[in-house]
């Protein structure tokens, strides 16, 4: 079982930039999809971004797409979340996920971290 820990949350104004960071632990790091999920205060979970084991396969939500990026380090088991032009409504409780991508759709599995708050202010 892998355990994830987010890093890099603050509080930016809004155009800014923030870059998230998600530390895996685990045997399984190389060999799993890492997601970045956010929930905002009375909304649900919503699926921002993710990336293929290798990095082959980046995919994100129609409403960051151009401005975050997704990567990963294999060699520190560390995936990341670059977040430019930073908008109030990415206001959210941002949280990393280990699961499966399955030609081109993820599928999240059982371990979350905590979760890192990001706040953009107009």
């Amino acid at each position: 079982q892998v355990q994830l820990v987010e890093s890099g949350g603050g509080l930016v104004q809004a155009g800014g930039s923030l870059r998230l960071s998600c530390a895996v632990s685990g045997s399984t790091f190389s060999s799993s999809a890492i997601g970045w999920y956010r929930q905002a205060p009375g909304k649900q979970r919503e699926l921002v971004a993710f990336i293929s084991p290798r990095g082959l396969v980046k995919k994100y939500d129609d409403s960051v797409k151009g401005r975050f990026t997704i990567s990963r380090d294999n060699a520190k088991n560390a995936v990341y979340l670059q977040m430019n032009s930073l908008k109030p409504e990415d206001t959210a409780v941002y949280s990393c996920n280990a699961g499966t991508n399955v030609s081109g759709t993820y599928y999240s599995g059982g371990s979350w971290g905590p979760g890192t708050q990001v706040t953009v202010s107009s």
